[in-house]
């Protein structure tokens, strides 16, 4: 078995020449005053075991990783009709661009990319009594911390700041593609966004997804192990923005990304990794953890490759 404490350890340093380069999301006027000086790394194994290195227990701002967890929601809810009202292929263009959605008639590419997240908050608002508090009893429950919670003061900055989205959820429900009011989308969207999590908090709360649906300590099903499968690959696919197929040349392995600065992996049957810097690339996604999870891939020798 590699040893990861010491790969997580090598790869703080060979990193540290990157943080601070790249932009922080500053349209969220809240992640703009997060330190771009900020890594941490952490390593959740199947056999219960957790590897961590520098900011790994530090809580974040989760954003669009948090979509991977109402996807989980809308699938368990509705199954595989969820994909007659979006899409399970790669966009091509930016998480928020509008220029699809017309020319394709409402039906977003991916759940992913935020018109298809706006889609899937619609399902689990209708599927779910309490949605709010189903999301965060599912995030809680995966992540086996019953005290992570939401960051309102991130979800009032989107709210204020939100207008691109409010433009994709009006352009959606102009085409009968949302069912709920707009602004209860919009509200649910920008909460699902704003789960404050650590490393450590993702990298254990995807294991469910290398363990073929199940949680690996109590073996309770969380979906069916071709539901996983799907995720995993609409991860690999679609789930670091129009860098999916860049990621996956370099590091190899299903991600989700998001613009607080953080990313997930997974390697089926092994583990889950989850990084944190907040500077990003062009594409949105951390310039110094993707940099990390391929020294990852390369030290460890694992990918899905």
């Amino acid at each position: 078995m590699p040893d990861y404490q010491a790969i997580l350890d090598a790869i703080r340093e060979e990193v540290r020449p990157l943080l601070g380069q790249g932009h922080v999301a500053d349209y969220i006027p809240r992640l703009a005053e997060v330190p771009r000086e900020k890594f941490g790394m952490a390593v959740a194994t199947l056999d219960g075991r957790v590897y961590r290195t520098g900011d790994a227990g530090e809580v974040f701002s989760a954003q669009s990783i948090s979509k991977v967890y109402t996807l989980t929601l809308a699938l368990r809810a509705v199954g595989d009709r969820l994909w007659q009202r979006v899409g399970r292929e790669p966009s091509g263009n930016a998480f928020n661009s509008l220029v699809q959605l017309e020319l394709e008639n409402g039906l977003p590419r991916n759940p992913f990319i935020n018109a298809g997240a706006l889609v899937v908050a619609d399902v689990v608002l209708e599927a779910y009594a309490d949605p709010r508090a189903t999301l965060l009893a599912e995030v809680r429950r995966r992540a086996d911390n019953p005290g992570l919670g939401d960051d309102a003061a991130v979800a009032a900055s989107e709210r204020q700041n939100g207008f691109r989205n409010a433009a994709l959820a009006n352009f959606i429900r102009s085409f009968g593609n949302l069912r709920r009011p707009v602004d209860e989308v919009l509200d649910f969207y920008f909460f699902q966004c704003s789960l404050a999590m650590s490393c450590v908090d993702l990298a254990r709360g995807f294991l469910f997804l290398a363990h073929g649906g199940a949680c690996p300590w109590d073996g309770e099903r969380v979906l069916e192990a071709d539901q996983a499968k799907r995720i995993n690959a609409l991860m690999l696919t679609c789930g670091t923005y129009d860098a999916a197929g860049d990621f996956a040349y370099h590091v190899g392995m299903p991600a989700k990304s998001g613009v607080g600065g953080g990313i997930v992996g997974v390697i089926p049957n092994q583990l889950a990794v989850a990084v944190w810097s907040p500077a990003l690339n062009a594409k949105g996604n951390s310039l110094a953890g993707s940099a990390a999870l391929e020294l990852f891939t390369a030290k460890t020798g694992l990918s899905i490759f």
